[in-house]
């Protein structure tokens, strides 16, 4: 696509938009009346979870960089779906403003670091609010380094609780990661993914440009001490043996290796350059939401008895719609097999 196609695909979705929507009306679950939340629900029970963090982004971008991009993404699927679908994608607000971290960043003035079985057990508890409100097919669209542990919150939920429903994370930059190609390999890019960089500068100069002072972007070089080829980049774009996330100690820590909170070359951002990979990832969650939906529409979930190990008489009372006659709260389903709980 060239620029003015890319544009159109993004009016589509209402961008340039004014802002994140976090305060406006109808935009989410939380901030619609309830029977407009409970009306569309019986339309489109999928529900989309933006997580971010708080995150030094060097002096040039805001620490709450990754939570805006995501739920400003979300919101352009919300806006879509309302005109092209019958009943839009459900938005849960970010439970996670401030995130779970690697341990290289520990110590950066402006990162808050939340422990990682605070961020899975908060994750946890919201999908099981989420799912007991009859939002059983939960999709977590994460923009931040903490992807095991979200992979971990759903693995301990469904082991915890046992429930028919489609639940899944996706890294949105990951899933678009064909999007973020350097030049040298076809793409629109100077330097590859990484953070406060290129990339995250463009993206942000797009989304919330009165969010960003380019007079204080600033280049790094990061070091490491091993040679390079081991451990890919944010995205994966290379298909390295290894994630980023799957090592420490080869590499200086983030406060040590590069203060300035940016890593990559920031003063290479431009708008523009956020076109591309943006178009994808609406079209890729819309196309999440439609199958979905396609396969099982509003009030269907799996079978019981091929998803869990529970049968389809004991779920029969927590599966009816919230506060319809005969429904129970899953909060009073029994546990079953093996408890994740420990100490």
């Amino acid at each position: 696509m060239n620029e003015d196609q890319l544009q159109a695909v993004l009016a589509e979705y209402g961008f340039p938009a004014p802002g994140v929507e976090w305060g406006k009306p109808d935009a989410y679950i939380q901030t619609s009346p309830y029977w407009k939340v409970i009306e569309n629900r019986r339309k489109n029970d999928v529900v989309f979870i933006p997580v971010g963090c708080s995150e030094l982004h060097g002096n040039h971008l805001p620490s709450a960089d990754d939570t805006l991009f995501v739920s400003m993404i979300c919101e352009g699927v919300r806006r879509y779906t309302e005109k092209n679908r019958d009943g839009h994608v459900n938005l849960a607000l970010p439970p996670l403003n401030y995130g779970a971290h690697p341990y290289h960043h520990l110590g950066m003035p402006g990162t808050v670091i939340v422990r990682e079985t605070v961020v899975r057990e908060l994750m946890i508890d919201v999908m099981l609010g989420l799912w007991n409100a009859g939002f059983r097919k939960q999709v977590i669209i994460n923009n931040h380094g903490q992807l095991w542990v979200l992979e971990s919150a759903i693995q301990e939920f469904q082991k915890r609780f046992q429930l028919p429903g489609i639940f899944r994370v996706l890294d949105w930059h990951r899933g678009v990661r064909e999007m973020f190609r350097t030049k040298e390999r076809g793409g629109d890019w100077d330097t590859n993914f990484v953070h406060a960089d290129e990339s995250e500068t463009s993206l942000s100069l797009y989304l919330f440009p009165q969010m960003v002072d380019m007079k204080y972007a600033v280049d790094t070089e990061p070091r490491a001490y091993l040679p390079d080829g081991h451990f890919d980049k944010s995205v994966d774009p290379f298909g390295r043996p290894h994630r980023w996330s799957e090592g420490e100690g080869h590499f200086p820590i983030e406060i040590a290796g590069t203060p300035e909170g940016v890593v990559g070359k920031a003063t290479r951002g431009d708008a523009k350059k956020a076109l591309r990979p943006l178009a994808a990832i609406l079209r890729y969650l819309t196309m999440v939401n439609d199958d979905i939906l396609k396969v099982f529409p509003a009030g269907a979930v799996p079978p019981v008895e091929e998803v869990t190990l529970r049968t389809q008489e004991e779920m029969e009372p927590y599966l009816r719609e919230p506060l319809s006659p005969g429904w129970r709260p899953v909060y009073a389903l029994p546990r079953i097999g093996q408890d994740t709980l420990v100490g």
